[in-house]
């Protein structure tokens, strides 16, 4: 685990705290489609990514969810750093978008940490700055872009997040992720495939331009 904590963090956190985080943290191995968290949950702590990515989801009353964001190696949420506002429940649902490895920092050692280490204060800003910045560009896209604009950059996004223009998916995932029908995603990439931005294929999407 040192190893992969090193990979994803050490150019922002120094060795003596990767240190105390691989002896503190609670280690996870997440294969792909799984469910990390969910709403209403119990935050159980300062999740750091090393490994593989995460897609955050809010749902709605009847189940449907939105995708918000992904999470990479080198990031952490800023739904669980409300938890530093004494916000103690999860209000995102968290899946893994790759098989993904993480390790989860107690509450109360990430918040001796902030106090304790710059560069961990440091990071937990930065953090939720980006993740603010985030929410912002989701926002922003539901009131702007049509959704022809906004499934070409959620693809443009996955790509972007799993390093890799094939994206092995559905359909009615994509529809889930976007809070729409799968009839109306299926019309919609049927365009992008006449346009010579993607090629459709059984589970699969080749995307050309992103």
């Amino acid at each position: 685990m040192r190893n992969l904590l090193d990979r994803a963090y050490g150019h922002v956190l120094n060795g003596g705290l990767l240190d105390t985080i691989a002896a503190e943290g609670k280690f996870m191995t997440v294969p792909k489609g799984d469910l990390i968290m969910d709403v209403g949950d119990p935050i159980p702590g300062l999740p750091l990514l090393m490994e593989g990515a995460i897609k955050i989801l809010r749902v709605d009353e009847e189940g449907d969810e939105m995708l918000i964001y992904f999470l990479e190696a080198g990031d952490s949420c800023a739904m669980t750093l409300g938890s530093f506002f004494g916000v103690s429940k999860s209000a995102i649902r968290a899946v893994a978008e790759q098989d993904s490895k993480l390790v989860i920092v107690p509450m109360d050692k990430a918040y001796a940490w902030v106090g304790a280490h710059a560069d961990f204060r440091q990071f937990v800003i930065e953090s939720f700055n980006t993740r603010l910045q985030e929410l912002v560009e989701a926002m922003d896209s539901l009131a702007f872009l049509d959704l022809h604009d906004r499934l070409a950059k959620y693809l443009s996004d996955r790509v972007k997040v799993n390093g890799n223009t094939s994206l092995t998916t559905t359909h009615a995932e994509i529809a889930a992720d976007l809070y729409t029908s799968r009839v109306v995603v299926s019309r919609i990439l049927k365009q992008l495939e006449r346009e010579g931005n993607i090629e459709l294929h059984r589970n699969r999407i080749e995307v050309l331009k992103f």
